[in-house]
């Protein structure tokens, strides 16, 4: 019933592009845009790379589970220990409270030691 009677395949299409951006912006313009391009391609490696490197220094701790985790305070006993936050005598709030606290100040100390 659809028949196409562009049967083009991918380095076709790269010529066409290539062509129509050339009347668009003109041969003078070509370099121009290029270069831009590639600075925005080159920006977006080292912002790709730097959260990548971020994301490796954090999943570097390792958390022991032993088994599935059941319960929310076993959740945050599991995240305190991680951490060298003793859980004895302490509610679910204050656990909480301390290892947003021991996150934040990873951190900033983090953040220091780059600078």
């Amino acid at each position: 019933m659809f028949d196409s009677s562009l049967d083009i395949i991918g380095s076709e299409w790269i010529i066409i592009i290539l062509v129509a951006l050339a009347l668009i912006l003109g041969t003078n313009q070509l370099p121009n845009t290029a270069r831009q391009l590639g600075r925005a391609i080159s920006e977006f490696n080292k912002a790709k790379n730097e959260l990548q490197g971020q994301m490796k220094n954090i999943t570097n701790q390792s958390l022991e589970i032993s088994g599935p985790v059941e319960t929310e305070r076993q959740k945050l006993e599991m995240i305190a220990k991680s951490l060298g936050i003793s859980i004895l005598e302490k509610s679910d709030d204050e656990l909480r409270k301390l290892v947003v606290e021991k996150m934040e100040s990873k951190k900033i100390d983090e953040s220091e030691n780059k600078t």
